[in-house]
């Protein structure tokens, strides 16, 4: 189910040694994805229940998922660069179906990240997935 693009990273990870590796790729990803503009930073696009600031803004075109995103910390930066590139592309009626959980795991992430920075996750992943199914009707 997960996209070419996560498929990539997994591939990445895999050739990782360790999670001091991972972890600096992750924040690489991060320093790599494109800004939020300021003007999207607003309480609507910013997500609750993570310990950094969090913005995500959907994109739905042509019934396919996108969103934009930002963190002030740079592994939840990131951590929104992972998600992107599991979730970016996929028809809205798909994103309920990813198994969040279990794709993240193959990157070995819910080893590895503070319980904050997992609730964080997961907040982000909720909000995904609450913005494709109402997309979705």
């Amino acid at each position: 189910m997960a996209q070419e693009r996560f498929e990539e990273l997994v591939e990445t990870f895999e050739f990782l040694d360790d999670w001091e590796d991972r972890y600096r790729h992750v924040i690489d990803l991060g320093k790599a994805f494109p800004a939020l503009p300021d003007a999207l930073k607003v309480p609507a696009t910013k997500v609750d229940g993570c310990a950094s600031q969090v913005w995500l803004h959907p994109r739905i075109e042509d019934g396919r998922f996108d969103f934009a995103g930002e963190s002030d910390a740079m592994i939840v930066r990131g951590l929104i660069a992972v998600l992107h590139d599991l979730y970016a592309g996929l028809p809205v009626g798909e994103i309920t179906s990813v198994d969040a959980p279990a794709e993240l795991a193959r990157l070995g992430l819910d080893e590895h990240l503070s319980s904050q920075r997992s609730n964080g996750l997961r907040a982000m992943v909720q909000r995904i997935r609450e913005t494709a199914a109402a997309a979705a009707g």
